[in-house]
């Protein structure tokens, strides 16, 4: 059980978010607004009773019932603050800096997180619940550690990942994806690609010569219809996007499934 989120010793006057800035909390939170998918998982899996908001694009834990606040990249900012949270927790790529700032400026505060690889999704997830939450560790969390702390597989293989078409764009270099797709063996044919997530013509993913080109379900969703068809005598592998990209309770298990559906 955890322990009451108004202990008299709780004092967070100097805690400050994964981008430095400052964040005054006199109590562990009790009222948490999500503005990120993700941590809405982990919110809702770890501490249910406090979760007070999320987007519509929080699809996770199913059945999940708590207000909904629009989109990432698009919150309804008065009903945010209509639900008077002690925190609304966001992330540097998935949110707006303008919607932050305004947020703060409405009183309200704002926990942001740099996500860029797993040991930041570790570290960062270990603050969230440990220094802001006060609840320790989740079971889920350690479970996640352990299991991203194998070594990968000694074989190399070369894959590109889509993540839309129309224009084509995948995974480039500095991504939390790149950085799974390195522990799990895989080498990033668009790894040294000057922008996070190029745009690319369809012939430039064959002439990089990847031996498998992973297609998530989402942003974009790929299917076994949508897809493999436009890499004909190449290797596709059908993935969650989820397990690419997520960083909640669904990142322990997400290398196994991974590891079986690239190598096949």
């Amino acid at each position: 059980m955890h322990p009451p989120p108004d202990r008299c010793q709780y004092r967070d006057k100097g805690t400050v978010d994964d981008l430095g800035h400052p964040v005054d909390l006199l109590r562990p939170p009790r009222r948490v607004v999500s503005l990120v998918p993700s941590l809405t998982e982990a919110l809702a899996v770890t501490v249910p009773e406090r979760l007070v908001g999320a987007t519509d694009w929080c699809t996770h834990p199913a059945g999940l019932d708590v207000a909904r606040v629009r989109g990432t990249k698009n919150p309804d900012r008065a009903a945010v603050a209509a639900l008077a949270p002690d925190l609304v927790v966001a992330n540097r790529e998935e949110n707006r800096r303008l919607d932050v700032e305004r947020l703060r400026a409405a009183g309200v505060p704002v926990w942001v997180t740099v996500i860029e690889s797993v040991d930041e999704a570790l570290t960062s997830m270990r603050r969230l619940f440990g220094e802001v939450l006060d609840v320790g560790e989740p079971a889920w969390l350690a479970e996640a550690a352990a299991a991203w702390s194998q070594p990968p597989p000694a074989t190399a293989l070369r894959v590109a990942v889509p993540v839309w078409r129309d224009p084509w764009m995948v995974v480039g270099p500095r991504t939390f994806t790149g950085d799974v797709l390195a522990r799990l063996g895989l080498v990033n044919v668009f790894a040294d690609a000057e922008d996070r997530y190029p745009k690319v013509d369809l012939p430039e993913i064959a002439t990089a010569g990847p031996d498998v080109v992973v297609l998530p379900d989402e942003p974009y969703p790929f299917t076994a219809d949508d897809g493999p068809e436009a890499f004909p005598g190449t290797r596709t592998a059908l993935v969650s996007g989820r397990d690419l990209t997520w960083y909640g309770p669904s990142l322990g298990p997400a290398r196994a499934r991974l590891l079986a559906a690239t190598r096949g």
